[in-house]
């Protein structure tokens, strides 16, 4: 089946938009992780990521009455530039859906890029929701609709980006690392691949709370997710595409899944290499070679990552540059008891010793223990355990919080928040799209009965914010409380019995 689209592929229409990315040398994390690496640069795309090759790919192909009908597309962004851009170019009328929680520099690069040609049409909250939306308005207005991913010709388009790196690196390849959301992506590359040079891997990565087409290839049907992770939004995909389905089954080795903080160390890395900032989903492949390769510690292999985008907003650079380090194992968060005692804390600083300090933050609580929220910087995972150690060995008890959401979002910034007063606290983690007013709708949805003990809100830069919440809810006020969580709509974790919450505010 990839030789069914070895020719689709070799007649695709990109390059009236679309121009062939550098395959650069990324020469710190070749020194780095010992072996060749490669990252091919679709964020050098005149839209900033590869979705141009097959959104253009498929409105080239269209007949001429299609294309006076007009197309529709649903996207929260790189597709929907690239179906914008196509649009400019072939003089054919787009609406774009795009959720209504969409930042404002996404919605202007479309209208930018489609001028005249494009209608943008805000609906929802999520992509599944205006997704919905579109397949409505197609049927309404009888456009045809641009799939961003499960389309064969979509497929094709993307595959061009396979077709280059062969034409472009003539020596031996041992894996090419991508990223996968709906599976456009993987299946164009992997046909290409696996037709031409079956001999080299085709390694796909997901976030580990969005690896819907690794649960899928595993039970070999497609599953749906009921909730997807926000932070890596180009990948944030539900359920995969039936055709893409079909030929990862054939064409990807392997998946691998990597979390928020890998991404954001894979983000640094390739500035450091290239000075170019990725979005989350253009660093995904960069994040899943680092696995791979510190999981089969090898050496001197040819690694190619498709640097698949780069639309990122600045403001969400704080967010990334904070978790940076923690995902490069270049910082450990601990929470330490120490006796609160005179000496004690002379003792724990020299322990220490020359280590880095990152973080220390401490607030007098009780009259026997101090507990203290500190970050160290470390070269590797085996420093974060050297350390515990030498805790333990002091006799000081502690908790290692680097992999701890509640720790790393919340408590880093508020440890000290003991009360006396906080009788009947419940805290909740809550999750809420970023939109104006959406803080007052969550606020106004709680009982006024009900006595905010504790509130901890951060705007990080990315679409959807965070907030902890201690609220006092009397025993008899359970069940109305159940039925709140359950009315708010938002994505909520129950913090109450975290060992982090439990030393540093209960």
């Amino acid at each position: 089946m990839p030789q069914k689209y070895l020719r689709k592929i070799l007649n695709a229409k990109v390059y009236d938009v679309a121009k062939e990315t550098e395959l650069e040398h990324a020469e710190h994390l070749s020194r780095r992780l010992k072996n060749n690496i490669l990252l091919k640069r679709e964020d050098n795309q005149p839209v900033f990521s590869f979705k141009i090759r097959g959104a253009y790919n498929k409105m080239a192909h269209l007949t001429p009455e299609e294309l006076k009908k007009g197309v529709i597309a649903a996207s929260a962004g790189n597709h929907a530039q690239g179906v914008a851009l196509g649009a400019s170019k072939l003089g054919c009328h787009a609406t774009i859906v795009m959720p209504v929680t969409t930042p404002d520099v996404k919605i202007d690069a479309v209208k930018e890029r489609g001028g005249k040609w494009v209608k943008v049409v805000l609906f929802g909250e999520s992509y599944n929701e205006a997704y919905e939306h579109s397949l409505v308005l197609k049927e309404q207005l009888q456009l045809v609709f641009i799939h961003p991913f499960d389309d064969p010709e979509v497929i094709a388009g993307q595959g061009t980006i396979a077709m280059e790196i062969l034409r472009q690196h003539q020596g031996d390849i041992d894996a090419i690392f991508v990223a996968i959301g709906g599976g456009g992506l993987i299946s164009g590359i992997g046909a290409y691949i696996k037709s031409v040079r079956p001999e080299i891997k085709i390694i796909g990565v997901q976030t580990i709370d969005s690896d819907a087409m690794k649960q899928s290839l595993a039970r070999g049907k497609r599953v749906e997710l009921k909730e997807v992770g926000l932070f890596s939004d180009g990948t944030a995909v539900k359920l995969v595409g039936k055709e893409t389905f079909r030929i990862c089954q054939q064409v990807v080795d392997e998946i691998i899944t990597v979390d928020t903080d890998a991404i954001c160390a894979a983000i640094n890395d390739v500035f450091t290499d290239t000075r170019s900032i990725l979005e989350p989903a253009g660093a995904l492949a960069v994040a899943g070679m680092k696995v791979y390769v510190e999981r089969e510690k090898c050496k001197n292999q040819t690694l190619i990552s498709i640097a698949c985008g780069a639309n990122m907003n600045f403001s969400r650079l704080r967010f990334v540059a904070e978790r940076a380090d923690v995902g490069e194992n270049k910082e450990a968060i601990f929470a330490v008891t120490i006796p609160e005692a005179r000496g004690s804390f002379r003792k724990f600083c020299t322990l220490l010793g020359k280590r880095n300090v990152t973080e220390f933050s401490y607030r007098i609580s009780d009259n026997h223990e101090a507990n203290i929220f500190v970050g160290i910087s470390t070269n590797s995972l085996s420093d974060v355990n050297d350390i515990s150690r030498e805790f333990t060995k002091s006799g000081f008890k502690h908790i290692d919080l680097t992999h701890d959401e509640l720790g790393k979002s919340h408590l880093r910034h508020m440890v000290g928040g003991k009360s006396a007063l906080s009788k009947n606290e419940l805290v909740y983690r809550f999750e809420f799209p970023e939109r104006p007013g959406a803080l007052i709708n969550f606020l106004s949805a709680m009982s006024p009965h009900w006595n905010i003990s504790l509130f901890h809100y951060r705007n990080h830069g990315a679409d959807y914010g965070r907030i902890l919440v201690g609220m006092q809810v009397p025993p008899t006020d359970m069940k109305i409380f159940k039925e709140f969580l359950k009315e708010t709509g938002y994505r909520y974790w129950d913090e109450n019995e975290n060992p982090a919450y439990q030393l540093f505010l209960k």
